[in-house]
């Protein structure tokens, strides 16, 4: 369970550097949606674990265990709490990987701490004070989605509640703007800006195309612009890919229309070494 740790020292040790240290090479977050059942959930993260260890690409697990931001009171939010961390643990005793998982609350952060390596701040509840407090007093990573309803710049109150509650294990992801009632766009220029503040900034290539709040109350999406946004991402400087995806993504529970297939990743994250490289 060193990866972790090894990837992100400078920042661990409170040394704050401007920029990621592995210049040579991004990080890859990656998962499905959220927990369906044991055998999946393992057979995903098997082959994420195969693929990255293939191209020497440093990899973070991500599963949700519950869903808590549906939209209709009908959509499946979890198999239950319990269920679901006890599958986190079991893929990360068996592959020996960190975990990541979001939380929407101080009860969801007492139940996870002891399994995940990087706790998740949703992109909704990233102004949340007592959540983002909470978590940081884990001292365990914690990744703040921005809000799509923030600016990149307003980002540093976010990662300041973090900091001066004495934890400097933080993560940024950029996932879109609120773009409309229906739609979301990224703002590129929002890499380097948060890139100032001394973390690393990872790119979401899947929910930063979603498309929220259809009519008929589940989100659509437009998962054919994958592979744009995560070569523009990586382009500008991106420290790493955050990704959804599933053996059968129209099968998921949760975000199908925006996930990329489990078998089309190898081919983007060699094209995305490619640009990397070349930078």
């Amino acid at each position: 369970m060193s990866t972790l740790k090894n990837l992100f020292q400078d920042y661990a040790e409170g040394k704050n550097c401007k920029y990621y240290n592995k210049a040579d090479n991004f990080f890859l977050v990656a998962g499905p949606c959220i927990i369906d059942t044991k055998e999946e959930t393992i057979e995903i993260a098997r082959k994420l674990d195969y693929i990255t260890n293939r191209l020497g690409i440093p990899f973070i697990f991500k599963a949700s265990f519950k869903k808590a931001n549906r939209t209709r009171l009908d959509s499946f939010t979890g198999i239950g709490d319990n269920n679901a961390i006890q599958i986190l643990k079991n893929v990360k005793e068996t592959l020996k990987i960190p975990i990541i998982t979001d939380v929407h609350n101080e009860d969801d952060i007492n139940k996870v701490k002891d399994i995940v390596d990087i706790i998740q701040i949703p992109a909704f509840l990233s102004r949340q004070t007592d959540l983002l407090i909470s978590a940081a007093k884990t001292d365990k990573f914690v990744n703040i989605k921005k809000g799509q309803f923030l600016s990149p710049e307003s980002m540093k109150f976010a990662v300041d509640k973090i900091k001066f509650s004495n934890n400097n294990k933080i993560l940024i992801t950029e996932r879109g703007s609120t773009f409309g009632y229906n739609d979301l766009i990224v703002d590129f220029r929002s890499i380097p800006v948060m890139k100032e503040f001394g973390f690393p900034v990872i790119m979401d290539v899947t929910h930063s195309l979603q498309q929220p709040n259809q009519s008929n109350g589940i989100s659509g999406g437009k998962p054919m612009l994958i592979e744009t946004i995560a070569k523009a991402g990586i382009a500008v400087g991106a420290d790493g890919i955050f990704m959804e995806t599933h053996i059968d993504p129209k099968k998921s529970k949760s975000d199908s229309e925006n996930m990329i297939k489990l078998d089309e990743v190898e081919d983007l994250l060699i094209k995305l070494q490619k640009i990397k490289n070349s930078l």
